[in-house]
């Protein structure tokens, strides 16, 4: 496949539902492609982990409307000190003190759809575990952490989703109607929660970063405390729903593999860290130069420039790891990119990762003959990679 193509490929429908073989094509053509004069790809490991921690590169947001807008202005899109002084307040929400208190949450939840999808296929009927497992539980986790009551957290899925397809690199520019709707919605939702937060507190992430807010207007605008909120929703959401799917997916196509997490769920973290590598949830993000930079081992990026860091090849680049699409949980290999690296490193990724790792054992183990049935739906997404519907049978 030459460069072009394997390019092309990736903007494809095709290329959406299976990047790899344009990775691998990529890969051939060096650790980063210039494919035009202010645009690059950087696809080896070694350069995406230097570019994500350089910090003479930025991030920039796209902010051609309303969903748009608001990732723009969230700590996603956010430099140097504004990046960090919001950062700073948010941290204390996925620290691993708060993680730990939601273990327990965790496994009550798992359980809880477990036994729901078991009832469901009981008779050998088809079960979508997307649906009926991964979609309800990391909603659940994420809005308890947030604060959203129950009730409103099947309508905050649906929004979260829509709002997210703007993230994707190679949408043309126009209109992102439905998009924008869903934006404006959550902006809506969330700025009335916050307000409720003020005069009935709780021990949760809104009423944390109100607080906050109220205390010195100088470290969180009204703006910034909207506007994030809605952020860690979506990234909170996304990034634990694919990777929990994607392992679902990877285990459902190795049983020897997933019969050893079955009997030993104290393995679990070596799956997850696997799986994070192996079927990426975030497959790329960006990067732009304000100036004319020179990186070791990458050469010269040239002012105003925009590259795109493919997280996804990284974790598949051969000279980093044996057999990169083989998967394999008890490989010696480095960390994966999934989860970014640097000042931007993903906040949620150790809810992520303890989700995954509670619920996948839990759920092998409740249903020992699961298997795939049907067709499984990908996603057309390239950026947040995963299932829509992940269908299983089996025999309790």
């Amino acid at each position: 496949m030459l460069l072009g193509e394997a390019y092309q490929y990736l903007a494809s429908p095709a290329g959406r539902q299976d990047p790899y073989p344009a990775y691998a094509a990529l890969h051939a053509h060096g650790p980063v492609v210039r494919l035009r004069p202010d645009f690059y790809a950087a696809t080896g490991y070694n350069a995406i982990n230097a570019l994500l921690r350089d910090p003479r590169l930025e991030v920039r947001g796209r902010p051609d409307g309303a969903a748009s807008h608001l990732i723009a202005n969230s700590m996603m899109k956010a430099n140097g000190p504004d990046h960090a002084r919001v950062r700073r307040l948010a941290a204390d929400a996925f620290s691993p003190r708060r993680t730990d208190r939601l273990q327990e949450v965790v496994t009550t939840e798992a359980t809880a759809l477990a036994d729901h999808v078991a009832q469901l296929g009981r008779n050998g009927e088809a079960v979508d575990l997307m649906a009926e497992f991964a979609y309800p539980l990391t909603i659940r986790i994420i809005g308890t952490l947030l604060g959203v009551p129950a009730g409103e957290h099947q309508w905050l899925r649906e929004r979260a989703q829509e709002t997210t397809a703007v993230l994707e690199p190679f949408r043309p520019a126009g209109p992102t109607t439905t998009a924008d709707r869903a934006a404006l919605e959550l902006e809506d939702y969330v700025t009335k929660l916050t307000r409720l937060r003020r005069t009935e507190p709780r021990e949760d992430l809104i009423t944390t970063l109100v607080l906050a807010h109220d205390r010195d207007n100088d470290e969180l605008s009204t703006r910034e405390l909207v506007v994030n909120l809605v952020f860690l929703l979506l990234a909170g959401f996304e990034t634990s729903t694919n990777l929990l799917g994607n392992g679902l997916g990877a285990l459902l196509d190795h049983p020897d593999l997933a019969a050893r997490l079955r009997t030993d769920p104290d393995l679990a973290d070596r799956y997850v860290e696997e799986i994070s590598r192996f079927d990426a949830p975030l497959q790329l993000t960006s990067r732009w130069a304000p100036e004319t930079i020179e990186i070791d081992g990458i050469g010269t990026i040239e002012k105003g420039s925009h590259i795109l860091l493919f997280l996804g090849a990284g974790n598949h680049d051969p000279a980093h790891f044996a057999v990169p699409n083989r998967f394999d949980p008890f490989r010696d290999s480095p960390q994966s990119l999934s989860f970014g690296a640097g000042a931007h490193y993903c906040l949620g990724s150790a809810l992520a990762r303890t989700e995954a790792r509670l619920a996948l054992p839990l759920l092998l183990k409740r249903l020992p003959g699961m298997q795939r049935t049907g067709t499984a739906v990908r996603r057309d997404r390239l950026t947040f990679r995963g299932y829509a519907s992940l269908p299983v049978s089996f025999q309790n």
